[in-house]
Order: C-alpha cells, then structure tokens, then sequence
C-alpha cells in the first residue's frame, strides 16, 4: 500500500484498542485524524516520521473542564474602552462628583451630559451585577503616614436621592467588624486649655 493510504490502515487497526484502553478516546481520536491530515502533506513515510521524531508535540488537549480558581480574573477598563462589551458583573469605582462627572469637565452642559453619557455607558455593560462604588473620604495629600486630614466625598449628582432608592445600600465594613485601615485613637484634646494657653502666650 502507499504513502499516505498506510497511515490510514494503522488507525483502522488502532481505533478498537484506542475505544478499550483510554477514556478519552474520543479526544485522542481527533488527535489521529488531525495527525492523519499532517503525514498526507508528506511525500514518504521516513520523511514524516523523521519530523515527527524531531518536533514531537508536548502534550494532547483534551476536552475543557470545570474551572479552576487560577482561571478566574479581572477586567480593568476605561469607560471608553468598555463600549460595546459585556460582564457578568461590573465595578464602577469613585461614582463622586469631580471624577464622575470629572471636575475637567463641568465647564458648559454639554460636557455635563457628555459626562452622564460615558456613565450610562459603564452602567450598561452589565449583564448580572452593578456596583457603584461611592468613597466615604479621599486622604489629603502631604501628610503623616498615619494622618487623618480628609475630604467627605459627595455622590455624583448623576444619581440623585429620587434615584439612590433604586440601589442597595451596603456599606464596609459592616457593623460589628473592626476597621483595621483607620489611623489609631488619639487621646482627647482639650480645645479650650489649648486656646486658653495660646493667648496666654501671646500677651
């Protein structure tokens, strides 16, 4: 018999103990085929077999599984670069007024609603689940490492009290845990000793 039709006998011969022996026939199966495919690109057998003596693949595929946990990940993405896609669940960090509508861009109303649009449009990716994410407070810059000077942040005036009932509250941490990312309990000052000492000083 000639070269290709050989390789076509040997899977015939194959097949019954590929079915018996392996639980993945069916995957490895595809594999011969496609292995089937390569050796007709080949004018002689001792010319297939000498490549596929040197470039030997490494491993087979096999059929997708459940998956693991190293296979789940995050999307980070602009607003921008969101249009058009989907996900099961989207975070839509800092919904504060000054970054959403960016404060660059309060100059006319046309920016404004420029600025309402790009949030509809993050909303809108979602398929399942949205979160709006709204900071209690934003640090102040050019402080101690463990200082508390800061800022309340104000929610975006895109989503208005009449509105704010449409969402789920929840808050971090929740009642009951410690908050170990707040600075440590100063001793209390007594303000008015403070002044009183300071004019004292003063005179």
């Amino acid at each position: 018999m000639d070269w290709p039709a050989e390789i076509d006998l040997v899977r015939q011969w194959y097949q019954p103990y590929l079915e018996q022996r392996h639980a993945d026939a069916v995957v490895r199966a595809g594999d011969l085929d496609q292995l089937a495919k390569i050796a007709a690109g080949y004018p002689a057998r001792q010319d297939f077999l000498t490549d596929l003596t040197l470039d030997a693949p490494q491993a087979t595929s096999d059929e997708a599984g459940k998956p693991l946990l190293d296979e789940d990940y995050l999307i980070l993405s602009t607003i921008h670069s969101a249009k058009g896609q989907e996900w099961k669940a989207v975070f839509i960090l800092n919904v504060v007024d000054g970054c959403i509508p960016s404060d660059l861009s309060t100059g006319s109303s046309d920016e404004i609603e420029e600025e309402r649009r790009l949030l509809y449009v993050a909303m809108t990716r979602a398929k399942d689940e949205l979160n709006l994410i709204v900071p209690q407070r934003f640090y102040t810059h050019q402080q101690a490492r463990s200082g508390d000077r800061h800022v309340y942040a104000g929610r975006s005036r895109f989503v208005p009290a009449n509105l704010a009932g449409c969402f789920t509250r929840v808050t971090w941490p929740t009642q009951g845990e410690k908050n170990y990312s707040t600075p440590m309990a100063r001793a209390p000052v007594d303000i008015r000793e403070r002044l009183r000492g300071m004019w004292s000083k003063a005179s």
